[in-house]
């Protein structure tokens, strides 16, 4: 009798630990044959620009902006507030930057012309001989003459008198060409420059 009690107690916990296996396997089995949920996504917010708190305004400040969405974007083009827009007529006190009429351009005008006016030539160059000779330094002061008739001229240079008559040279430079009365005609035999030279005091 107590061993069919036994065998009775033995089956009924393998029973169970039976059951156990098969309902840990089943478990296992469904676990792994599901496929893994996607994970779920974030939904695209868009931030909308605060509108300005006006100061001394009771109204207090704005609310927070509200995120949109981008299937609350609608994309359709509204000509009825377009065309209120473009019908508005420009009425400020300043220049429409989108108008070329609306304010007139004053261009300075300039005060001297940006192009100099040319000077006028220069007067032409009128070539010029040699300069001068020097004049001879002798003084015609008197004559004497001599007893075939000839005339002798004193002559001064500087402090020297000297007593000179028809083809006589003084200070080895002058030569004496013509005695008359009241002048003398004299010439320097560096340059060949003649001159005249008249009695002093005439």
């Amino acid at each position: 009798m107590k061993v069919g009690i036994e065998d009775k107690k033995k089956l009924a916990v393998l029973g169970v630990v039976g059951a156990m296996a098969l309902g840990a396997g089943v478990y296992l089995y469904t676990q792994l044959s599901e496929p893994s949920p996607a994970p779920a996504t974030a939904p695209v917010i868009v931030s909308t620009p605060a509108a300005p708190v006006v100061k001394g305004s009771s109204s207090g400040p704005v609310a927070k902006n509200v995120g949109t969405t981008s299937a609350q974007l609608d994309p359709t083009l509204r000509m009825g507030p377009m065309l209120v827009t473009e019908a508005l007529v420009y009425t400020g006190g300043g220049r429409n930057i989108f108008s070329a009429s609306s304010v007139p351009i004053e261009i300075p005008k300039p005060i001297a012309t940006a192009r100099p006016k040319p000077l006028p030539p220069p007067p032409p160059v009128i070539p010029q001989g040699p300069p001068p000779p020097p004049p001879i330094d002798l003084k015609f002061f008197g004559t004497s003459s001599l007893e075939n008739g000839h005339r002798q001229a004193f002559l001064l240079h500087g402090e020297d008198v000297f007593l000179a008559a028809d083809g006589d040279i003084v200070q080895r430079r002058y030569k004496v060409l013509t005695v008359s009365a009241n002048s003398v005609l004299v010439e320097d035999m560096t340059n060949n420059n003649r001159q005249t030279l008249p009695l002093v005091g005439h």
